[in-house]
């Protein structure tokens, strides 16, 4: 059965808006947090013909400890996330077997008991619906639905040609393989992939606070015909579960963009659905998840939807954007700028420093007595 929990909300301190946080598990070995540096690589790996795949392995080495981060676009575009107790695991790929209708044991991180904690997300369809008529911004769905793409169905870039060691990134970009209205003509949906070397923020919204245990996704539309004058845009999210205590997260901030230089002016609102269980075998299959997991039929699915059917949208510009952030632990949480403490020490100071002399003086004053005695 599968171990589906609830969406949990929080508030980060850099925007009015709460971030969402999908909890995958309640507490993490203690032996994978706190790393105090990480040595991050990320590199594509070729076939056994020496041909670029794409598959792309980020490799996250600390002291006591390695994540290990594999994205793929064979078939939907999906990503495993394995973290092992030990600095010196890697992974093996047998190309024959991920290759074949049967791939099972074809994708392993070795050696196999230093894995402490394994997870995948698979990203099965983009939703369209008409939202022209729609006055109630809260129905579900969000309009008429369109028929879905099938990510399963696109056809994808080499990812080699993008991938940038310097900043850590390589983008998967695609458009279907069967497009009879031509609403791809000149259009794209890329999957960007980034790691990082360090704690930090991104300079464009929405800004998620990162660590060297986590992994960014940029998702954009760009460029395709809707296929309504006011349509909404939605995308699926399948999660391999388990029955074992998860320690895995993803994590992102409920609000897209329908502009590249993201804003407040370009801002969409980003609904989650709860998550749900759901069979296996009407899913399309990854190859990579089907490697590493076997036969798996332990998944759960949620969806997202972008937008309403009043203010900026996707029509504006053709243009839409999200992130989330994937990770293994404690979510990265925001402390409190040393600006924010200088504000409340300064207003808190001379309220505070009264309560504390007349706490003082109360203690060490002169002692009065009641003019009432105690009834015995």
């Amino acid at each position: 059965m599968c171990s589906c929990e609830e969406p949990r909300w929080g508030w980060g301190h850099c925007a009015p808006s709460p971030i969402l946080l999908l909890s995958l598990l309640l507490a993490a070995p203690f032996g994978l947090l706190g790393e105090e540096t990480r040595q991050v690589t990320l590199e594509v790996i070729p076939d056994s013909m020496g041909l670029p795949q794409n598959l792309l392995h980020i490799r996250a080495v600390g002291t006591n400890s390695t994540l290990h981060y594999v994205w793929s676009s064979l078939g939907p575009p999906a990503v495993l996330l394995v973290a092992t107790n030990t600095p010196h695991s890697i992974l093996s790929v047998n190309w024959s077997r991920l290759l074949s209708p049967e791939p099972d044991g074809a994708l392993m991180v070795l050696p196999n008991d230093s894995i402490q904690f394994s997870s995948a997300i698979v990203f099965t369809r983009l939703f369209e619906f008409d939202s022209t008529n729609m006055s109630d911004v809260a129905a579900k769905p969000p309009g008429k639905p369109y028929p879905p793409y099938s990510l399963a169905e696109f056809s994808w870039n080499n990812i080699t040609d993008s991938l940038d060691p310097a900043t850590l990134s390589a983008t998967f970009r695609g458009h279907p393989n069967h497009d009879p209205t031509r609403a791809f003509a000149n259009g794209s949906l890329a999957f960007r992939v980034q790691a990082f070397s360090r704690s930090g923020r991104p300079a464009q919204p929405p800004r998620l606070l990162h660590t060297m245990d986590t992994c960014q996704l940029e998702v954009a539309l760009v460029g395709a015909s809707p296929r309504g004058n006011r349509s909404l845009f939605g995308l699926e999210l399948d999660q391999l579960l388990w029955g074992s205590l998860p320690s895995g997260f993803v994590q992102w901030r409920p609000v897209a963009f329908s502009q590249k230089q993201g804003g407040r002016e370009s801002a969409l609102p980003c609904q989650a659905s709860p998550l749900h269980p759901t069979l296996a075998y009407l899913l399309p299959q990854s190859p990579i998840v089907r490697a590493f997991f076997g036969s798996q039929n332990n998944f759960c699915a949620f969806n997202l939807t972008f937008g309403a059917s009043t203010g900026p949208g996707y029509w504006d510009q053709h243009y839409l954007s999200w992130s989330m952030l994937l990770g293994v632990g404690i979510p990265p949480v925001d402390a409190l700028s040393p600006l924010v403490l200088g504000i409340m020490a300064v207003a808190l100071g001379a309220p505070g420093f009264m309560l504390l002399a007349g706490g003082l003086f109360l203690l060490l004053g002169p002692k009065r007595y009641s003019e009432y005695q105690p009834i015995n």
